[in-house]
C-alpha cells in the first residue's frame, strides 16, 4: 500500500513538474510585438525617394507595418514635385498596415506652448492630411519625441481619438516620460477624462551607455525578459525611424526578425492584443513629462519669447474680429488667419526648439526662419485687428477740439479696469490733450512724447471709446516714488510699498502687501537677496552677483496711473539696468530686465565639451545658471505651476539635477506660484516665455535667465546679443484660485488693446460676460456655420457658469473638436439677453457654436 502511495505521489511530482515546465515554455515563447514607422517632414527630414521606399519596402515584406508621424504639409511637396508616386500613394495609405500615428501640423513638444495652440496643431494638421487622405482616421495618438502634456486625453478623445502610447524610447534627447504600470493603463487628464494608453513600462529602463534612448528601442532580450518578469503579457517595443533612413523593417524581415518580434500598428495592438483588464488608472501629472532643453540659453529665451508673442496676438485678432463680425458683419478673414497659424505653427515645431541652430532645407536656421514667422503672423494679427477697428461706425466731427479716439478692447469674459498705452499720430506732438469716456467723464492720462497712458475701463469681452481733445490738462499727482536717508528707492502704491537697496544691487530688502494687513513677504535672514541676480561664470570660477554693486536709481514715472522706476547696476562687469512698474488698480509688479553683456561670457556650472554623449551636462543645473531669486518669508511653501489646461501641484522636493536619466519637471509655462497654507499667503511669478525654474527646500524660487555655453550635440549656445525679458509678481492672500492667479495671468499675456481712430461712435460695448470668475475665453472665431467659443474652467469649481450675450443667439450647440455635436445648451431670453447654463469640469475644455440670428 505505501509503496502505490509513493508511485502515487511521484506520478503527481512528475506531472506538476511537466505543466510548471509546459507554463515555462509557454511564457518564454510569448509573441513579443514591436511598432515600427517613419518621424519627420518637409521641415524636419523628408527626402524625395522616402514615398516611393515606403511602399516599395511595404510590398516587399507583408509582415511590416508602419506608423506615419510625418509634417501633413510633406504631402503637398510630394503632390508637386513626384505626381504620380503621389497618385499611387494615395491609394495606397489605405492599406490597414499603415496608420497615422502624430497628425499636429507640426509635431510640437506641446508642453512649452499653450492649450489653444495644441488644439490648432491637431484641428489643421487633420485637416491638411485629409485633404490629400480623405479616408484616414485617427485612433491611436503616439510620437517619437517627447510630445506629451498632461491635458491630452481631453483633447484627443474630443478628436475622435481612442488611445495614446506615452513611449518615445528612440528619441529621448529632449526627455521621456515617467516609468509607470504594465501592458496598458488609463491615463487621466487633469478634467478626468480617462484614455487607454501604452505606458513606458516601469520596467523599461534606460538603454546602457546611451542618453537618448530606452530598452524599448530595438526588443532586445534583456527588455522582454524584464517585460515578462513584471508580467507583461503582450511586451511591445517602438521606433519610429527618422524619414529618409534606408533601413526597412527596423528588426529585420521574414524568418530573421529580431527575437521573433511581429510587426503590429497600435491600433491593432489596442483592438485585438493588448491585455486591458486589471489597467491602472494613473492620473498623470505634468511631472510625468520629464524633459529638458536649453533653458536659458539666448536663441531658446528669443523663440520662446517670439512664439508667445504670437499666441496671444493671434488670439486677440481673432477675438477682436469675431465682435467686428457680429457688430458690423464684416467678412471673417478666413484665409488670412489660416496663414497667420500656419506660420506660428512651424515655429513651434519641436526642431525649432531642440536644434534651433540647425540649417532649415540647408539653407536658413531655425532661429531666423521662426523670427520671420513670427513677425508674419505678428503682421497679420495687427492688421486682422486695424481693420476691425476701422469696420465700426463713424459720427460726424463737429466739435474742432476733438482731434480723434481711442477704442480699447477687452478679450477676457471679465470686466477689466487697466492701464494702456497707445502710440498717437505725430500731428498731436506736444499738443494739450485729454481723454473723455462715452458719459463724457475726464479719464486721468499723461503722456510720454506721442505715447499716451491711461487707466481704461472696459466690459467683458467687447470695447470702450474714449475721446481725445486739445484742451488744458491737469497732470496725475505726483506721490509715489521717495528716497530714504540711505539712498534706498521706496515706490508705493494702494496695493504696496517696496524699498530697494541701493547699495545691494537693487534688490528688495522690504515687500509690504497693504491689502494683507501689512504683511512683509521679505526674508531678510537669507543668505540670497530678493530680486538678486546670480550666477556662475565658469571661466572666471566664481558666481557674480548683482547685489556686489550699488546701483542708480531713476524715476521714469510717479503719478498716480505709474509708478515706475529705473535700476542701473552691474553683473561683474556687466551693466544691467531694470525697470519696476506698479500700475494703477493692478495687483501685479511688472519688471523689465536688460543685461548689456561684455563679450560672450560663459555661465553655467561648468565648461561643458565636446562629450555631448555623456550623462552629466552642465546645462541641466539651474543653480549655475544666471538666474533671478526671491528668497522670502513663507516658512514651507507648496510649488504650484501651470501647464496647458492644467495646473500642477508639485510633489518635488527639489529642482536640481546634472544627469539625463535623472531629469525632473522644472517648466515654467506661463506662471509658477508658492503657497504657505499656515500662513495663506503665496507669491506667483509671471513670465513672457517658457523657461526653466529653480527651488528647493533650502533654495528659493528662481526664474532661469542665462545660461551659455555647449549644450545639445556640442553646440555653442552663445551669447551674441543683450539679454531682455520681462516678468512680473504678485503677492497674494488664499491658494492660487482663491486668488485668481490663472485669471491674472491669463490678462497679463492678453493685454487690453488700444487702437487709434479719427472717428468712430463714442460708446462702449459688451459681447460675452462669464458670471463666475475662474473661467477663461480661450478662443473666439467664426466659421462657415456661425461663431465658435472655447471655455476653460481654470480653477477647481464645479459650480456651474452662467453665460450672457449681448448679440442675438438663435442656437448654441456643445461641439467636439472634430465638430461633432454632442448637445444643444437651452437658452434663457431675458430684456433683450440670451443667456446659457454651462457645465464644465475643473480644467475642462468645451466648444460651442453660437448660431447668429444675423
Amino acid at each position: 500500500m505505501s509503496n502505490r502511495s509513493s508511485v502515487s505521489d511521484m506520478k503527481k511530482i512528475v506531472f506538476i513538474i511537466l505543466i510548471v515546465t509546459w507554463l515555462c515554455n509557454q511564457t518564454q515563447s510569448q509573441q513579443a510585438y514591436f511598432a515600427d514607422g517613419y518621424h519627420g517632414g518637409v521641415f524636419g527630414h523628408y527626402p524625395a525617394w522616402v514615398t516611393r521606399f515606403m511602399m516599395d519596402e511595404l510590398t516587399k515584406h507583408p509582415e511590416w507595418r508602419i506608423h506615419l508621424e510625418i509634417e501633413p504639409e510633406t504631402w503637398d511637396s510630394v503632390m508637386v514635385n513626384d505626381p504620380q508616386t503621389y497618385e499611387e500613394w494615395r491609394q495606397f495609405v489605405n492599406n490597414p498596415r499603415i496608420e497615422f500615428a502624430n497628425p499636429s501640423f507640426a509635431q510640437p513638444y506641446m508642453y512649452n506652448i499653450s492649450g489653444e495652440s495644441i488644439i490648432r496643431q491637431l484641428e489643421y494638421g487633420i485637416r491638411k492630411i485629409r485633404e490629400h487622405f480623405p479616408d484616414v482616421t485617427f485612433t491611436v495618438y503616439s510620437a517619437e519625441e517627447p510630445c506629451f502634456t498632461s491635458c491630452l486625453p481631453q483633447l484627443l478623445k474630443s478628436l475622435g481619438f481612442k488611445y495614446a502610447v506615452l513611449k518615445n524610447p528612440d528619441t529621448c534627447w529632449g526627455g521621456y516620460t515617467s516609468a509607470y504600470g504594465g501592458e496598458s493603463v488609463f491615463w487621466e487628464g487633469p478634467d478626468g477624462t480617462r484614455m487607454l494608453t501604452v505606458p513606458r513600462y516601469a520596467c523599461e529602463a534606460f538603454e546602457n551607455n546611451s542618453t537618448w534612448q530606452t530598452k524599448a528601442w530595438n526588443n532586445s532580450k534583456e527588455y522582454l525578459d524584464a517585460c515578462r518578469e513584471y508580467g507583461i503579457l503582450h511586451p511591445v517595443g517602438m521606433c519610429y525611424q527618422d524619414a529618409g533612413w534606408r533601413n526597412g523593417p527596423w528588426l529585420g524581415f521574414g524568418d530573421s526578425i529580431k527575437n521573433n518580434s511581429q510587426y503590429i500598428t497600435w491600433h491593432d495592438y489596442m483592438e485585438n492584443i493588448a491585455t486591458h483588464s486589471g489597467a491602472e488608472n494613473w492620473r498623470f501629472s505634468q511631472e510625468d513629462v520629464l524633459v529638458s532643453l536649453m533653458w536659458g540659453s539666448q536663441v531658446m529665451q528669443r523663440i520662446a519669447q517670439e512664439v508667445r508673442q504670437s499666441e496671444n496676438n493671434i488670439i486677440m485678432a481673432e477675438k477682436i474680429r469675431t465682435m467686428a463680425n457680429i457688430d458690423n458683419r464684416l467678412t471673417f478673414p478666413y484665409s488670412e488667419l489660416d496663414s497667420a497659424w500656419r506660420a506660428l505653427m512651424l515655429a513651434q515645431h519641436h526642431d525649432s526648439w531642440i536644434v534651433p541652430y540647425n540649417r532649415l532645407r540647408g539653407r536658413t536656421t531655425w532661429a531666423d526662419a521662426i523670427r520671420q514667422w513670427t513677425h508674419y503672423t505678428d503682421s497679420l494679427s495687427g492688421i486682422v485687428i486695424n481693420d476691425a477697428a476701422q469696420s465700426w461706425k463713424k459720427t460726424d466731427m463737429t466739435d474742432n477740439n476733438v482731434l480723434g479716439y481711442v477704442q480699447v478692447f477687452n478679450t477676457s469674459g471679465l470686466a477689466r479696469n487697466e492701464n494702456v498705452k497707445i502710440a498717437l499720430p505725430d500731428d498731436m506732438t506736444d499738443k494739450p490733450l485729454n481723454l473723455y469716456d462715452d458719459n463724457n467723464r475726464p479719464v486721468a492720462s499723461f503722456q510720454n512724447g506721442l505715447q499716451l497712458t491711461f487707466t481704461a475701463e472696459t466690459p467683458p469681452l467687447g470695447y470702450s471709446v474714449y475721446r481725445i481733445e486739445e484742451k488744458k490738462r491737469d497732470l496725475p499727482v505726483s506721490t509715489g516714488i521717495t528716497f530714504n536717508n540711505s539712498g534706498d528707492c521706496v515706490i508705493e502704491n494702494d496695493f504696496y510699498r517696496i524699498t530697494f537697496d541701493a547699495a545691494k544691487g537693487g534688490s528688495i530688502k522690504s515687500l509690504i502687501n497693504k491689502h494683507a494687513n501689512n504683511r512683509e513677504l521679505i526674508d531678510v535672514k537669507n543668505k540670497f537677496s530678493f530680486g538678486e541676480i546670480r550666477g556662475y561664470f565658469y571661466e572666471d570660477e566664481q558666481f557674480y552677483s548683482s547685489i556686489e554693486r550699488p546701483v542708480r536709481f531713476t524715476t521714469v514715472n510717479d503719478n498716480t496711473l505709474e509708478k515706475s522706476v529705473r535700476i542701473e547696476g552691474f553683473i561683474g562687469k556687466h551693466p544691467f539696468t531694470q525697470t519696476v512698474t506698479l500700475s494703477g488698480a493692478q495687483k501685479t509688479i511688472d519688471f523689465s530686465l536688460k543685461i548689456h553683456w561684455d563679450g560672450n561670457p560663459g555661465i553655467g556650472e561648468y565648461r561643458q565639451g565636446d562629450n555631448w554623449r555623456d550623462n552629466r551636462r552642465a546645462f541641466y543645473d539651474d543653480r549655475y545658471k544666471l538666474s533671478i531669486l526671491f528668497p522670502n518669508n513663507l516658512s514651507s511653501p507648496t510649488l504650484y505651476k501651470n501647464a496647458p489646461f492644467d495646473v500642477c501641484e508639485s510633489r518635488l522636493n527639489n529642482t536640481f539635477f546634472n544627469t539625463w536619466d535623472s531629469i525632473k519637471h522644472n517648466i515654467v509655462l506661463h506662471w509658477v506660484d508658492i503657497f504657505d497654507n499656515k500662513d495663506d499667503f503665496g507669491l506667483a511669478l509671471f513670465t513672457d516665455h517658457t523657461t526653466s525654474y529653480a527651488f528647493g527646500d533650502d533654495y528659493p524660487l528662481g526664474l532661469t535667465a542665462q545660461y551659455a555655453g555647449k549644450g545639445l550635440w556640442g553646440m555653442n549656445y552663445a551669447i551674441t546679443q543683450d539679454l531682455e525679458m520681462n516678468y512680473a509678481l504678485t503677492p497674494h492672500q488664499g491658494k492660487w484660485h482663491q486668488s485668481h492667479i490663472s485669471e491674472a495671468s491669463a490678462h497679463w499675456n492678453e493685454p487690453l488693446t488700444a487702437v487709434f481712430c479719427r472717428n468712430i461712435s463714442q460708446e462702449q460695448k459688451s459681447f460675452i460676460t462669464l458670471k463666475q470668475r475662474g473661467y477663461e475665453i480661450t478662443s473666439l472665431r467664426a466659421d462657415e456655420k456661425g461663431i465658435v467659443l472655447r471655455v476653460y474652467n481654470a480653477e477647481e469649481s464645479n459650480a456651474p457658469l452662467n453665460m450672457q450675450f449681448h448679440f442675438p443667439v438663435k442656437k448654441v450647440e456643445e461641439i467636439q473638436l472634430n465638430g461633432d455635436v454632442v448637445s444643444e445648451i437651452p437658452i434663457a431670453v431675458s430684456a433683450g439677453q440670451c443667456e446659457a447654463i454651462l457645465q464644465i469640469p475643473p480644467y475642462g475644455i468645451r466648444t460651442y457654436r453660437l448660431e447668429n440670428n444675423n
